[in-house]
């Protein structure tokens, strides 16, 4: 049976899944933590229940991935790496170059470097993942799937800055935001879990992770998104500022006696968000085991979470009316509390939480009976959506898609 494996590269961690087509069966599916930190933990499930784990200190995004196709053959998952037939990368940028899934070929590499000024964490990044995975796979197509493609529609009104409006046009200077095959899904996922049409759906979409960002739904569409030109702006994230004023920057390189601005980005990109704030670590988990005797810890989360219901509240407002605000994200789905303070600080819009539903975690509802607005748990698949879109291309036969195929991951 042919494999597909899917890469989801994130600013510091690795998301992966290898999927059985054309069935969609997931065969195994793992997580690198902390990447390019001290105690980066590497995770395989597969099988019956069955789980590997490991640290290695400092691991790479490189070093992760052929580590990754190493104990594949290892732990027997499969027998060759000729199983795997297709590889998917998830891309952070796309600008206005790629609003669909594409095969890799060099000219399409090269155009992912290119776009580069748009998420210059994360294109570089995942064109070295790309190039490792061809290297280590070369009769293997690559695929890339690309983040921004889910809001490449938003109204005018919302993508673009108030700059003159030549430059806007010229440059293509918008908000392409991040997270897009996220919010896409959640948008997907909620249609069928509210038994409501897509294009009937109002939502807030709250994908909480390192990388953090919310996007306002309309319609079934994106109508705007926190992140901007760069996945830099927005809600403070793991080491990324969010909003930031611009005259910051000169302010800083002026005080700083710096004379290259990207230092400064460097700053903003990597050493700023609850990592800058806290002085501990950019994993909430760490922040929060502090909280309570630490004050810039307990500043640190006082912070992420009222950026978040800055962001919340206004589309809320933008939208008139909501169907649900959805919970989603490796903070977003596992940290109840967090959860909690986010709503408690939206009750003007008569939101509420069932504490039981809420601690249980669970997909679905979690909203109290008086709620006005509905507020759900569903843990993002990015994973499914990628390889829904590459085996459009790859595939010549699919079977009809079910969301629900995705509980049978190990």
């Amino acid at each position: 049976m042919q494999k597909t494996l899917i890469i989801n590269a994130g600013s510091s961690s690795l998301k992966w899944q290898l999927f059985a087509m054309p069935a969609e069966t997931v065969v195994a599916s793992g997580l690198v933590e902390r990447i390019s930190m001290p105690g980066s933990i590497f995770t395989i499930k597969y099988g019956d229940h069955q789980k590997f784990e490991t640290t290695v200190d400092n691991l790479d995004q490189n070093h992760a991935a052929q580590m990754l196709l190493a104990e594949l053959q290892r732990l027997a998952i499969i027998d060759s790496l000729t199983e795997i037939t297709a590889v998917a990368h998830r891309v952070v940028a796309g600008g206005e170059t790629f609003k669909q899934a594409v095969e890799v070929t060099p000219a399409v590499l090269e155009a992912i470097k290119g776009l580069s000024d748009f998420a210059p964490l994360h294109n570089p990044m995942e064109a070295r993942g790309i190039e490792t995975m061809a290297q280590a796979l070369p009769t293997v197509k690559q695929y890339a799937v690309f983040d921004s493609q889910f809001l490449t529609d938003l109204p005018e009104m919302n993508a673009i800055y108030s700059l003159p409006y030549e430059l806007t046009q010229k440059y293509h200077i918008r908000r392409y935001g991040e997270h897009g095959i996220s919010h896409g899904y959640l948008t997907g996922r909620a249609a069928e879990l509210l038994a409501k049409p897509k294009d009937d759906l109002n939502l807030v979409t709250l994908h909480l992770g390192s990388g953090a960002s919310l996007a306002a739904v309309k319609n079934g569409r994106a109508f705007d998104t926190s992140m901007g030109f760069t996945p830099l702006t927005g809600v403070t994230m793991g080491t990324r500022a969010g909003d930031v004023d611009p005259a910051v920057l000169p302010f800083l390189m002026k005080a700083l006696k710096i004379d290259d601005p990207n230092e400064i980005m460097m700053m903003l990109n990597n050493q700023s968000g609850l990592l800058g704030i806290s002085g501990i670590s950019p994993d909430m988990r760490e922040i929060r085991a502090q909280e309570a005797t630490n004050p810039q810890a307990q500043l640190a989360v006082e912070i992420f979470v009222n950026r978040i219901v800055k962001y919340a509240g206004s589309y809320l407002t933008e939208l008139k009316r909501a169907d649900a605000l959805i919970f989603a994200g490796g903070i977003g789905e596992h940290n109840a509390t967090l959860r909690q303070q986010i709503i408690d600080e939206l009750s003007i819009f008569g939101v509420t939480l069932d504490p039981k539903l809420n601690e249980a975690g669970q997909e679905g509802l979690i909203s109290g009976a008086d709620s006005k607005i509905k507020v759900m748990l569903i843990p993002t698949n990015e994973e499914l959506a990628m390889v829904r879109q590459v085996a459009a291309l790859h595939y010549s036969e699919m079977p009809p898609r079910n969301l629900k195929d995705k509980d049978e991951r190990c």
